[in-house]
């Protein structure tokens, strides 16, 4: 028995793909079919605290898929099943791993990946968006720019018709604080912002994992159709029930990284029969499978039991398979892999003019300002609930009315409360957008790398969006703000005067914001970053100029590299002037005394503000530019 492709594919293969999948458009380019072959595939990894030291994940896997067939990949938890995807997929590079991967005889290129469609285990989408919106903002990254708009919108309808999502297309996505859709239902937005790109390759994470039988037989139902119009399907899977398994063309088996069977999933328990491990029961084959890449032979006596000897009774086991797969598997399929034509799969000319463009030219499927206006869209949609989310008006509200009441219409004679309460502007808006802008990345990370490594957009345009998008939603309280508590506080009723003291404000915001997003960028891990951030914002608090005014000289310099201290030096700058006065109480009589002469207001000086101004420009663009190049360094994996 041959188990390398059937037959080769007739000319018109992939333009009769509507025949199969009637609901999906016919706008698209014709599918151009993809064999994918891999031989002796070698991964390692190395151990963390231990040099030189790796351990082999994968041993040698080797295999066939061609245009028109499952492959499923069947193992145990940390059988190397997700790891020989990732590489099948492209993902993994670098020196520990080797082998050879091939698509229609090609190495990986951009071309090949532009027909590959990823879908993790995990539904990495956005909570806020409907399934309507996640699907379409993809179509608008993903598919060409020379695509009219009205048919992409008939692309993401007809892949919703096709998913059976029609009834909830309108509906939320959800996450673990939002109710939402079904998981079902989010795996099937998952595979479809996969088949919008109408791949040729599609690989599949563990796409019935926590699902019911029942939706996972209808999971398995749509990728059997794909297969038939035309795609190679790979997907790993833990535990299919025997109607699921049944529709696999070709099953890998992997028991610790080592391959125990590859063929048709038909007669996989024919194989096994034969070198001595047959069952009387009418039984799951995949159960049998699974069982025997644990090292669990199936007339075990003791496969709940643990210790010494059951250890090494799975050990006789996994030794006897790999035995067998070596004797009745590995030669003929050594011979398979040398004889398989994959010339028979070659893209007709206009496919391949179309693949040496994608290599040679056309990186991405739209350009920068198109990404950037989608990804600008997309997110003020996605982040709206969560910027006017009432808990924090209410936070910011409360403190401006209550701040107010306590400093309510200071009188000029107390200008030690009105420095406190200029100082308080700069305390309040320079660490309250500090800590909301630490999670942005870290929270976005599996989002990022997801697209990014799909090809969806360049970082530059996704960084931009971002930082823009942020804008009328992170400043619109801090003005709200001001505009309650300057009034409130008694500070100088001059709109010049309060309208610079908003600018200086919502200035310091964004310094603050954009140290926030390098400190996240920079760690991608929350518990780490608000650490760190706490940590700043007492050294920039103390170091402020307010609380200690005579910095010993050996640090003088930490007050430098604080944000509040510019902030807070460019509102007295405003508020008051070299010439000013106030009244003040001395020898027991009304007097007139110099602003400056207030030892608050004399330790930070009222001149050269516009250096101060320029140092918190060169923060804002620094910072932004280290969170930048941080997120250059996030794996793409």
């Amino acid at each position: 028995m041959s188990l390398s492709c059937i037959s080769p594919i007739p000319e018109n293969f992939g333009s009769n793909f509507n025949t199969h999948l009637p609901h999906l458009p016919t706008m698209l380019e014709p599918i151009f079919p993809i064999a994918l072959k891999f031989e002796e595939v070698v991964y390692k990894v190395k151990l963390e605290g231990e040099k030189c030291k790796e351990k082999t994940i994968l041993h040698g896997v080797s295999g066939i898929v061609c245009p028109g067939e499952i492959l499923a990949m069947l193992g145990p938890s940390g059988s190397g099943k997700t790891t020989l995807l990732t590489a099948l997929g492209g993902r993994l590079r670098g020196k520990l791993l080797s082998g050879k991967i091939t698509y229609n005889g090609q190495q990986f290129t951009g071309g090949v990946k532009r027909r590959i469609g990823f879908v993790a285990q995990d539904d990495v989408l956005y909570p806020h968006l409907t399934v309507f919106e996640t699907l379409f903002f993809t179509a608008l990254l993903r598919l060409p720019s020379t695509m009219a708009h009205e048919h992409k919108v008939g692309q993401v309808e007809r892949v919703i018709s096709e998913l059976g999502l029609t009834r909830v297309q309108n509906s939320i996505v959800g996450g673990p604080l939002v109710r939402g859709i079904s998981g079902g239902e989010k795996k099937r937005v998952s595979i479809g912002q996969e088949m919008l790109i109408n791949p040729s390759l599609i690989l599949l994470d563990e796409p019935t994992s926590g699902l019911d039988s029942t939706t996972a037989l209808r999971i398995l139902s749509i990728l059997k159709a794909m297969a038939d119009g035309g795609r190679t399907v790979v997907t790993t899977i833990h535990q299919p029930s025997s109607r699921v398994y049944h529709m696999f063309s070709k099953v890998v088996l992997l028991s610790e990284g080592r391959p125990i069977y590859y063929g048709p999933g038909s007669t996989a328990v024919d194989h096994f029969s034969s070198v001595g491990f047959s069952t009387t029961l009418t039984i799951n084959p995949a159960d049998l499978l699974l069982d025997l890449a644990s090292g669990i032979g199936p007339e075990s006596k003791h496969a709940m039991e643990q210790g010494e000897n059951m250890e090494k009774e799975k050990k006789q086991v996994r030794d006897a398979l790999i035995l067998a797969y070596e004797n009745n598997i590995s030669i003929k399929l050594k011979s398979d892999l040398c004889t398989f034509d994959a010339t028979t799969y070659n893209w007709n000319k206009d496919a391949s003019n179309v693949a040496r463009k994608d290599i040679k030219g056309e990186q991405w499927c739209t350009s920068w300002w198109h990404q950037f206006k989608v990804l600008l869209q997309r997110g003020m949609k996605e982040r709206r609930f969560e910027a006017f989310n009432r808990l924090r008006i209410f936070q910011v509200l409360s403190v401006a009315i209550l701040g107010g009441l306590l400093w309510w219409q200071t009188p000029e004679s107390h200008i030690e409360d009105r420095i406190a309460l200029i100082f308080f502007f700069t305390v309040f808006w320079g660490f309250y957008p500090l800590y909301n802008a630490v999670f942005t990345f870290p929270q976005e990370r599996r989002m990022l790398i997801k697209e990014r490594t799909s090809g969806m957009y360049k970082l530059s345009s996704y960084f931009l969006a971002r930082t823009f998008g942020d804008l009328p939603l992170e400043l619109a309280l801090p003005t709200a703000f001001v505009f309650i508590i300057y009034w409130m506080g008694g500070l100088k009723p001059d709109p010049i005067i309060f309208i610079l003291s908003l600018i200086i404000v919502l200035f310091n915001v964004l310094v603050a914001q954009s140290l926030g997003l390098a400190f996240g960028a920079i760690l991608m891990d929350i518990k780490p970053a608000t650490t760190l951030a706490s940590v700043t914002t007492l050294v920039f608090l103390i170091a402020g100029g307010y609380y200690v005014q005579q910095i010993p000289p050996f640090i003088v310099w930490l007050k430098y590299l604080s944000y509040s201290y510019y902030c807070y030096k460019l509102l007295l700058g405003v508020q008051y002037h070299e010439n000013d006065t106030y009244p003040c109480l001395k020898m027991g009589k009304w007097e007139w005394c110099k602003v400056v002469d207030v030892p608050a207001v004399k330790s930070m000086g009222l001149n050269h503000l516009w250096v101060d101004v320029c140092i918190m420009g060169l923060m804002l663009v620094g910072y932004r530019i280290i969170a930048y190049l941080a997120l250059q360094r996030v794996r793409m994996r």
